[in-house]
């Protein structure tokens, strides 16, 4: 736990600062309640050790402003002039718990104990709110409404081994709702009521990224200027998503599979080694088996991580799916737009219909916002939707239905080259080209290379 100490004397503070140390958390401390209330706009703590008499301010007068910011965090009150009026007063405005000074080792353990169970009641609590405001949000991933037998299976999979506790490796293309699909096996699982934590591998360069997953100590890295707990802690109990783990980079790999193995790790620049019970959920739209063969990716942690294996189809494969995914896209943003929008008109469902869908769902979306903004008329029709929609159709048809010359049968691989190099003519940048598709930049990199775009 990371603890704030607010006190107006110094001896004290280094004091209830080295016993905190020495209990294996994180104390910050600071002299007055102005700065305390900043270092809580600034930073996350798990509890706070609050003076009751801090100068000539009143220490519950500082109860009352960290609660109206910060409503579950866990306060405790002391003072060298304790009697029960105060003691009282101070629970009665929101205090966790008390302790008169000078106090005994032992019965600052005692407070140590009721506090880290308030912490974790109030972790309880606000993840349960998050989950309320999410489900009040009314997300629009369609994800678990299909049809495609592909996508039956896939989900048949994932429900049987989201009430294990086997690792879980989710392969597919990007946008085919990977995330979302992990969240559920979370959801579906005994750890539902626990920590949902996601990180994204190819997000931070290594020494961040190892920070981000193990934490740090103060001073082992340029700006690590305090105590850090990384995501592994913040999961403790629940699901750690792994995002792009394909991109993780082969220097914390060995990391990560003492963490899956041993349930073991030790944060960047210390010593120390450290236990975790938690659940990894895993996802990638690379290859994994071609990263091993370049040495990219251990075998070992493929292995260990491959224990049940759930593929994402993509949406070019599920023509079932499509219009029906369209229709609910098109339902959530006429409600958000306050727009009223009859259903598509038949040309819009020709183009849909004969798009390639690269960046799958989240393209799909992406797209029917946009044409959701755009349509004029009372249905939504071609001409409302993204340009390279309405020109390119499977085997290079139009909307209209012309061919190129030849009208020849190509592959998919060469309908999604086409269309790349259409975006990237038709766009300024990309971000643009990237937005356009639905595809973060670094896959747009990736894809330009492949087709031997610089």
């Amino acid at each position: 736990m990371d603890f704030l100490v607010i006190d107006d004397d110094k001896t004290f503070r280094d004091a209830i600062g080295m016993l905190i140390d020495g209990e294996g958390h994180y104390a910050e401390s600071v002299s007055s309640g102005e700065r305390g209330l900043a270092r809580l706009k600034e930073e996350k703590f798990s509890a706070v050790l609050l003076d009751l008499n801090l100068g000539a301010v009143n220490g519950l007068d500082i109860l009352q402003q960290i609660h109206k910011s910060r409503p579950h965090l866990p306060v405790v009150m002391f003072t060298a002039q304790g009697n029960v009026k105060t003691a009282v007063e101070a629970m009665r405005r929101g205090a966790a718990d008390y302790l008169e000074k000078p106090f005994s080792r032992e019965q600052f353990h005692v407070v140590l104990a009721r506090v880290q169970r308030f912490h974790q009641m109030s972790q309880s609590i606000e993840l349960l709110e998050q989950e309320v405001k999410e489900s009040k949000s009314q997300n629009p991933e369609p994800i678990f409404d299909f049809s495609a037998p592909e996508m039956l299976e896939a989900m048949e999979v994932l429900l049987r081994a989201a009430k294990t506790p086997a690792s879980i490796l989710i392969v597919g293309e990007t946008g085919t709702g990977k995330t979302v699909l992990a969240r559920a096996a979370h959801q579906q699982s005994h750890l539902s009521d626990k920590p949902f934590v996601t990180v994204s591998c190819p997000s931070l360069s290594q020494e961040l990224l190892q920070s981000e997953l193990f934490g740090h100590v103060k001073g082992s890295f340029t700006g690590a200027v305090r105590d850090h707990w990384g995501k592994v802690k913040a999961a403790a109990g629940g699901t750690l998503f792994l995002d792009e783990i394909g991109d993780l980079p082969m220097e914390i790999q060995p990391k990560l599979l003492r963490l899956l193995q041993e349930g073991e790790y030790e944060r960047l620049g210390e010593n120390v080694t450290r236990t975790a019970n938690l659940r990894i959920i895993a996802a990638t739209n690379r290859d994994l088996k071609k990263r091993m063969a370049e040495g990219a990716f251990r075998e070992d942690l493929y292995f260990r991580l491959n224990v049940i294996t759930v593929e994402m189809p993509p949406l070019r494969a599920r023509p079932g799916d499509l219009l029906h995914f369209a229709e609910h896209y098109l339902k959530y943003f006429t409600l958000q737009c306050g727009r009223s929008l009859e259903g598509f008109s038949n040309d819009a469902i020709a183009c849909l219909r004969a798009y390639s869908w690269p960046g799958n769902l989240r393209e799909l979306r992406n797209a029917i916002e946009r044409a959701v903004i755009m349509a004029k008329g009372d249905k939504l029709s071609a001409k409302d939707l993204p340009v390279e929609l309405r020109t390119q159709a499977v085997g290079g048809a139009t909307a209209g239905g012309d061919r190129p010359q030849g009208d020849s049968l190509i592959s998919l691989a060469k309908v999604e080259e086409r269309h790349l190099r259409e975006v990237l003519k038709r766009t300024s940048s990309l971000a643009e080209a990237a937005g356009v598709l639905g595809i973060d930049q670094a896959t747009l990199y990736r894809k330009r290379q492949k087709i031997g775009l610089e």
